[in-house]
Formats: C-alpha cells, sequence, structure tokens
C-alpha cells in the first residue's frame, strides 16, 4: 500500500526536532531508521500529519564512554553497535542480542533507540536493554537536560512507553558489565523472523558459580520482560545442566505471552524454560 500524505522535515538539530514535536503534537511521527515506522505507515496503521526525520542529526550518531556506562544516541545504527569497540567490550549481551536483528541491510538502517521507542515485545533489543539495567534519555522542548527513565519504568504496554507528546528519546545509557559472560538464544521458524521467543542472559561467575545473573524475555507479554526469581535463584548454583534445569524451567511462570500461528501460549512458558537454561549455560560458559 501507499502511506497516506505527510509533511516532511529533516532537522539539522535536536532542538529544532524538539521545536517540531512541540508544534504538532500526535500529528508528528519520529523517523530514525524507518525499519518500524515506514511498514506502519505503508499498512495505513497510522497516518501522522508530518513525519521528523532526526537521522540527520549528527549529535544523535555518538556511542561514547560515560565512566561507567556506555551511551549510544538515537542515531546510532544496529550496524554502528556491532562494529563499536565499546559495546564489544562493555556490552557483550546487547552486541550478541543486535546480531540477530533481520539482516545486515537492516541493520545499516535501523536503530537501538528507534526499536526501543516503537516498543514491539518481539524485537530483539528491548529485552537485553532491560536485563542490563539500562536508563533512557528522554528530552522535551524548554526544559533542562534530558528526563531519565530506567528501563523498567520505559515498557508501559503494547507499542507504548513513557515517552509523552512532544518528546525524543535522544540516548539510552546502560552500565557496563564488563567481564560478565552473555548470551541471547533466539527461536525462530526461518531466519531473520521476528523472535517467538527470545532470552537474554548475563551472568557473572566466580569459579564455575553464578555470583550474578540478569536475565530478559523478549516476546512474553506485552512489554519486555524481567525474569527476576530466576535470576535470584540462580546466585550460587553450579553453571552446569543439572544444576541449572529446575530454576530455568520457571522462567515462563506469571508471564503473559501471546498465542498465535507460530505456538500457544503454554508452548511458550515452556520454550522459555529451555532456552533460559541454553542462554544462562551459555553466558556462564559451561
Amino acid at each position: 500500500m501507499i502511506p497516506a500524505q505527510f509533511d516532511y522535515a529533516a532537522p539539522a538539530t535536536v532542538q529544532e526536532a524538539l521545536a517540531l514535536l512541540s508544534e504538532h503534537g500526535d500529528e508528528a511521527k519520529v523517523l530514525a531508521g524507518g525499519q518500524s515506522l515506514l511498514p506502519v505507515l505503508r499498512m495505513r496503521l497510522n497516518a501522522p500529519g508530518i513525519v521528523v526525520d532526526i537521522s540527520g542529526i549528527e549529535e544523535l550518531k555518538e556511542i561514547t564512554d560515560q565512566g561507567e556506562a556506555i551511551r549510544i544516541g538515537a542515531g546510532a545504527t544496529y550496524a554502528d553497535i556491532l562494529a563499536s569497540p565499546l559495546v564489544q567490550e562493555h556490552l557483550g549481551l546487547l552486541h550478541k542480542a543486535v546480531a540477530e536483528v533481520a539482516d545486515p541491510q537492516i541493520r545499516h538502517r535501523g536503530t537501538v533507540c528507534g526499536a526501543l521507542a516503537h516498543s514491539d515485545p518481539a524485537g530483539d533489543v528491548g529485552a537485553p536493554v532491560l536485563a542490563l539495567d539500562a536508563t533512557m534519555e528522554v528530552q522535551s522542548r524548554g526544559v533542562v537536560g534530558p528526563r531519565q527513565v530506567p528501563a523498567a519504568d520505559f515498557f508501559v504496554d503494547l507499542f507504548e512507553t513513557a515517552i509523552g507528546d512532544g518528546e525524543l528519546l535522544t540516548a539510552v545509557t546502560i552500565p557496563k558489565h564488563t567481564g560478565w559472560g552473555s548470551h541471547y538464544e533466539k527461536f525462530v521458524r526461518v531466519s531473520h523472523q521476528w523472535a517467538i521467543i527470545g532470552v537474554a542472559a548475563c551472568v557473572r561467575a566466580e569459579g564455575g558459580t553464578i555470583a550474578e545473573a540478569k536475565v530478559g524475555l523478549t516476546n512474553m507479554g506485552s512489554v519486555p520482560l524481567r525474569a527476576t526469581a530466576v535470576e535470584q535463584a540462580l546466585v550460587g548454583l553450579a553453571a552446569t545442566q543439572e544444576a541449572l534445569a529446575e530454576v530455568c524451567s520457571r522462567a515462563g511462570e506469571g508471564t503473559d505471552p501471546p498465542s498465535d500461528l507460530n505456538g500457544q501460549a503454554d508452548y511458550r512458558r515452556h520454550l522459555a524454560g529451555v532456552l533460559t537454561r541454553r542462554a544462562v549455560l551459555a553466558a556462564a560458559g559451561g
């Protein structure tokens, strides 16, 4: 289909973008890489009055070392993240998850922040970012400095986030997890498909025993989820198949996954346990 007619603006600065968003309110939609927005426009699931293209704002493309954290600007593409030595060294889980996103063509256009703002629960970056205790930087016009939104408070509902009208997600800041093992286990029927379910695991092991664990779940509810009970139960366990099996099997408890042609909810809950065990074991080096 052809999108409904809309106006187009390509601001050169964040302040220019915020001015446009403030002026047009909910009639405006932000375009970064376009890999989430353009299909929505083509299917006429949304018909904005104006599209604000932030892909030319250079300050949003930076990936910088903030000391204890890595800051990823809203214009940084998946390909930029895969090529970043900072991400590879300090955010291994995000690096591995991004490598599972679609194909190279999409990874050279799409952005992590764009995917976070779109908030599709089947997307591959929400669960890793949530598990890594990230903070979203949300800016609005006339306010000094960004509003800091923890990832746990950012995802509100299906395709809904804490970004308000006239606001712009400008960056995500993620604490360094240097030296932690990590793995992203994604289950799909065909290559490059949206995740039927995914598990993002980040583990700090000491002498073959799990000292800390963080586990995020993809497509197990209307938003990315954190398997906190499993995380707590994993501490002190040996990184072996036998030791992890019972704890990880409970990863799907309390979740509300969708039922569709790819699988029913109970099937997804079962898969969550299987994939969590695989992901945690791989992250722990078992």
